[in-house]
């Protein structure tokens, strides 16, 4: 019984880390809040535009996934920061690597939003 309480505490813990994570986030890293804005911008869209279910559920993974994806970049390049302060060959290769991934992850998330809103306005 003693392990279940523990394990109980134990995740709601790591949902307090993880909130404070998301809390320093959307506080003070400005790619963050940009993309946030985009996505509240969008979301009125959507509403605007009287989006079907799988419209909403495709741009909620789209929103979803550019928020992921900044937020890893922005954890990477901490991280990259904290190993290495100086200027650093390989650090940087690293940087622009877990860049280009939330590079890919903006090109996805443009080609949903034409996909849906695209035909709204050609109609």
């Amino acid at each position: 019984m003693n392990y279940e309480r523990n394990f109980f505490l134990n995740r709601l813990k790591s949902v307090k880390y993880a909130a404070k994570g998301f809390y320093i986030l959307i506080t003070s890293e400005y790619s963050i809040m940009a993309q946030i804005g985009i996505g509240i911008l969008m979301t009125i869209a959507g509403f605007l535009m009287h989006l079907s279910a799988t419209e909403w559920l495709f741009q909620i993974m789209a929103i979803g996934l550019i928020l992921v994806a900044e937020s890893l970049n922005t954890a990477i390049e901490k991280l990259a920061d904290f190993i290495h302060p100086e200027y650093h060959k390989q650090i940087g290769l690293i940087k622009d690597v877990a860049a280009g991934a939330a590079f890919i992850a903006a090109i996805i998330a443009i080609i949903i939003g034409l996909i849906i809103y695209v035909p709204k306005f050609i109609m």
